[in-house]
């Protein structure tokens, strides 16, 4: 209503003004017309006082100008207004004034259109006009964005020839160019001719070393400033978050004389980039005022952190603060329900994107694929990237590596083809995605053809991880020598990644001898990896050499070092519930244990169940064996979701580990026995169970 009364207010003024008789005496006009445009807040009024003002043309042809460069000023830069109308009034003009070109100029660098400002500045010089201290500061700005960034000297060598070198908007300008080209040295000599007291020059050079990572000369230049303001110790304290010394940008932030919103959330954002978690939320709660650039730090603070459940509870806290959230919200909620599995919280957020009008952006597209495809919904997944107008490569990558992790090599590759038709250059993460999918598949031959075409092809040297995927998929076909072969030959020094990858495929195969040499190379390399001790001391206890088995564990309890315990988590009506192997402390345990004994002793009864007590590598008696299987964290969600989930509800389980044979069997049993679709994500993929058959063909 409060709208709808002052845009009528609005046009009753405009109308007033338009009726006023001609022979009213053209000062009154005019201040009656400025005024009117001062107060515009619509396109529909533009419109009339345009008309208003081509009617006063008819009587003062030469006394318009000022009125239409206002009209025009407030098209191109007001939020309310519409450049396009801006050009056309322009367009209109038989000869325009240097100042119509800067209006132009200025709303075209500001709505991000820099070729079309930089073309605009040619036709001044064309047309013989001589740009003046407004028209170069918008001019430079555009010659700042990357497309047009080489123009940016040619303009400069411009403002050398018209005499405005040492007009301090311009040299700052010109500053901020030469940081945007990372030519440190140009803006340096820039800087070195400015006046000594301009402070937005000095802010540009500390921003150029910021931004190179050159927090030393970044320093020096902020000591030497006689006139900081609040930007100048901003940037300082946002360089120190972004290389790492938050002991120096808190020294700062507690330094400050005066502190804005801007350097509470820099001071957030630098804990963020230094994942220091307790200190980000110790100052977010002590904030003065909080604004969405704050929950937003927090909240990413979580979603990078792993604390998926906290960010979670921070976004109901922060919509019963009352605040609107943005891209960076749903960017990091989405981030969020990817890592839990949380496919009801995941639909939520994708909700609120419409409710909230949030546009699908190559950033949310991107962040709403990965979601889908880690929460086991690659459908949607696929259904959301194919509706996205703008597809960068970490869009393409990101289908790609879910595709990967679902088991779906066919349509990884087609999706590969796909991109190359696009016009989008495949880089280093996507052979790694590609690679992955052929991991997943056991297909050694297209792993090794896609490697070689790295460099021969694309022109792509291969780093260690893609070796390292192409090691792993050899280990894990049993081809354990032909692994450590490549091993041996690779072009860099291998990572602990790739002897895993080695030392992996002999725990499968069997193969202690060789798998006790590389354990051994392993915890001289990672010597605190519970991971490398626990894989060496299943090799032995599956070759039954116990005393090995307990030379291990003892040297893990000498060193402190204790195994990752077994977690899986299930996600029902919006909670994340989260169970432990051999854990009692849900509040449900009791009820959970009882119907996974009813599950197991029914599959006993109809399918032959017997549990794989192969898979539980202790030196203990048979029955201890099945009671050890039985409690394993993926067994406890599945009796969960059946408590609690309706018969032909699928039942969506993530686990930190991975999977072991006879869970695999068991859920493969448990999906044809009750008809349940059961969809398991591993440490290393997706497992689609359904119809006594997994999606990963029992290669995992």
């Amino acid at each position: 209503m409060k709208e709808r009364s002052r845009q009528a207010s609005d046009e009753s003024l405009t109308l007033l003004i338009i009726r006023q008789p001609v022979y009213q005496t053209f000062s009154s006009m005019k201040s009656h017309t400025m005024a009117l445009i001062s107060t515009c807040k619509s396109m529909k009024s533009v419109k009339q006082i345009h008309a208003k003002i081509i009617t006063d043309d008819l009587f003062f042809p030469y006394q318009t100008s000022m009125a239409l460069s206002k009209l025009m000023s407030f098209c191109a830069i007001s939020p309310h207004g519409s450049l396009d109308y801006a050009k056309s009034i322009f367009n209109d003009q038989k000869n325009p004034h240097i100042s119509f070109y800067n209006i132009i100029i200025r709303g075209l660098s500001l709505n991000k259109e820099p070729l079309e400002a930089v073309l605009l500045y040619q036709k001044i010089l064309e047309n013989g006009l001589q740009p003046n201290n407004f028209t170069y500061p918008f001019v430079i700005k555009a010659c700042c964005e990357s497309s047009v960034t080489k123009c940016g000297v040619l303009v400069h060598t411009h403002v050398v020839k018209f005499g405005l070198e040492c007009d301090s908007y311009i040299q700052s300008s010109l500053i901020y160019l030469y940081v945007a080209r990372e030519a440190l040295g140009d803006a340096k000599k820039v800087f070195d001719v400015c006046s000594g007291e301009d402070t937005v020059c000095w802010n540009g050079m500390i921003d150029g070393y910021v931004k190179s990572g050159d927090m030393m000369l970044a320093k020096e230049v902020f000591e030497r400033m006689v006139c900081r303001d609040v930007i100048s110790w901003n940037t300082m304290i946002n360089g120190y978050g972004i290389v790492g010394e938050i002991e120096e940008a808190k020294r700062l932030f507690d330094d400050m004389p005066v502190r804005n919103i801007v350097s509470w959330n820099t001071m957030l954002s630098a804990y963020v980039k230094c994942a220091e978690v307790e200190d980000a939320l110790k100052l977010f709660h002590e904030m003065p005022y909080r604004d969405v650039i704050s929950w937003n730090a927090m909240l990413a603070c979580y979603a990078q952190t792993g604390k998926s459940n906290e960010a979670l509870a921070l976004f109901d806290d922060m919509k019963r603060a009352g605040i609107r959230p943005t891209e960076a919200t749903v960017v990091s909620l989405l981030s969020a329900c990817g890592h839990l599995g949380a496919l009801d919280q995941g639909l939520r957020f994708h909700l609120c994107i419409r409710e909230n009008k949030i546009e699908i952006n190559s950033a949310v597209g991107t962040a709403l694929v990965d979601m889908y495809a880690k929460c086991g919904s690659i459908a949607n997944a696929s259904k959301v990237f194919y509706s996205m107008k703008s597809k960068d490569i970490l869009a393409w990558n990101t289908i790609i590596t879910g595709m990967a992790m679902h088991g779906h090599v066919k349509e990884a590759q087609q999706l590969f083809k796909e991109m190359e038709e696009d016009n989008v250059a495949p880089d280093d993460i996507t052979f790694v995605a590609m690679l992955s999918a052929f991991r997943h598949a056991g297909m050694v031959e297209e792993g090794q053809k896609l490697l070689a075409s790295m460099s021969n092809v694309y022109g792509i040297e291969p780093k260690v991880e893609h070796y390292g995927s192409l090691i792993d998929l050899l280990a894990r076909t049993g081809k354990v020598r032909d692994a450590l072969d490549l091993i041996k030959t690779m072009p860099m020094e291998p990572n602990a990644c790739a002897w895993g990858a080695l030392l992996g495929g002999c725990r499968i195969y069997g193969n202690a001898e060789m798998g006790q040499q590389v354990g051994k190379h392993l915890i001289d390399l990672q010597p605190e990896h519970s991971g490398r001790y626990v894989l060496l001391s299943n090799i032995y206890a599956a070759a039954k050499r116990w005393d090995d088995v307990k030379k291990v564990r003892n040297h893990m309890k000498v060193k402190g070092i204790k195994k990752v315990p077994g977690a899986s988590v299930i996600e029902l009506k919006g909670t994340v519930h989260r169970f432990v192997a051999g854990d009692w402390s849900h509040p449900e345990s009791k009820q959970i244990h009882e119907k996974w004994v009813e599950i197991s002793t029914q599959l006993q009864i109809t399918d032959g169940y017997a549990p794989d007590t192969d898979q539980v590598l202790l030196d203990i008696q048979e029955e201890e064996k099945e009671n050890a299987l039985s409690v394993h964290s993926e067994k406890l969600a599945i009796a969960y979701g059946f408590l609690h989930l309706g018969s032909h509800e699928a039942i969506r389980i993530v686990k930190n580990l991975r999977v072991c044979r006879d869970c695999h069997d068991v859920t493969k049993l448990i999906s044809r026995h009750y008809g349940r679709e059961i969809i398991v994500r591993d440490r290393n993929r997706f497992h689609h169970f359904k119809d006594g058959v997994c999606s990963c063909k029992d290669f995992w």
